[in-house]
């Protein structure tokens, strides 16, 4: 066979150079055909399948878009800051500080010190979560009978390995995520109610507050029914932008987010950032 010496799989692979799949990385983002910010500013521009996953760090003030492009996405989110992996998105303290178990529109997503690692600026879906973390091997493995990452039914959580790994990180770092396009409510008496998807074409835009990791897992929720695996594409797209300022609506909208943002002016500023 053609790829069976070295020299052939040498041409194989070459010949492959400028096919394109529906879900990968575009190189340079540059070429996406229809960016949402000035010419030359897009820095990430990808789609990730279903089953898949991707990471990227991101500078302080870069703007993040994710897309459900069908309305089967479910983005499992973490955030680390990219030179401090010790300091990482805390979804408890994102929660409680804030009063607020739902992400949506001026929500902060905060690290265990107190500060911003990132804040939400735009929001289309209205469904998330911040309780249910993402899937796992064990889970994964008695709905779907398997959940390895090379398999047909990967968990968000052995996805999350990989991805960590790249950036020099290993399960010890993993801590709970957030989850984007598939939503949950809480009932009156506790328990969790699965409320999905608002359909195709909803997106959250996220400012990195800091410089940060970014891990994403687009596998389906825990809580979702549905006895297939059923995941589908979502759009990331990451452009340069400035970070959240003083007198913004969003840093003043609430003592707690204004606290949190002095927090983290105040830690760039003893480290010569801002």
């Amino acid at each position: 066979m053609a790829t069976a010496t070295t020299h052939g799989a040498r041409d194989h692979a070459r010949a492959q150079e400028g096919n394109r799949a529906d879900a990968m990385p575009v190189v340079p983002a540059s070429a996406w055909p229809d960016p949402p910010c000035a010419a030359g500013h897009l820095v990430w521009a990808e789609t990730v399948a279903g089953g898949g996953s991707t990471h990227r760090v991101l500078a302080r003030g870069t703007e993040l878009r994710l897309t459900d492009l069908t309305g089967d996405a479910c983005a499992h989110l973490l955030l680390f800051a990219a030179d401090r992996p010790w300091e990482r998105l805390n979804t408890a303290d994102t929660v409680k500080v804030q009063w607020n178990a739902y992400l949506g529109e001026h929500r902060l997503l905060l690290s265990g010190q107190g500060r911003v690692l990132a804040s939400v600026t735009a929001d289309t879906s209205g469904r998330h979560d911040a309780l249910c973390g993402t899937s796992t091997l064990v889970r994964n493995s008695r709905r779907y009978g398997d959940g390895s990452p090379q398999s047909g039914s990967p968990a968000g959580r052995e996805l999350f390995k990989l991805a960590a790994a790249k950036n020099g990180l290993s399960a010890r770092d993993l801590p709970p995520s957030l989850s984007f396009f598939q939503g949950v409510t809480v009932r009156e008496d506790g328990t969790l109610e699965f409320t999905g998807s608002v359909g195709p074409g909803g997106s959250v835009t996220l400012r990195a507050e800091q410089d940060v990791t970014v891990l994403l897992a687009n596998v389906p929720h825990p809580l979702d029914p549905r006895t297939a695996y059923v995941s589908g594409p979502l759009e990331v797209l990451a452009w340069r932008a400035a970070p959240t300022a003083p007198g913004d609506p969003l840093w003043e909208a609430t003592p707690e987010g204004r606290r949190a943002f002095l927090n983290t002016a105040g830690f760039l500023a003893s480290r010569g950032i801002a």
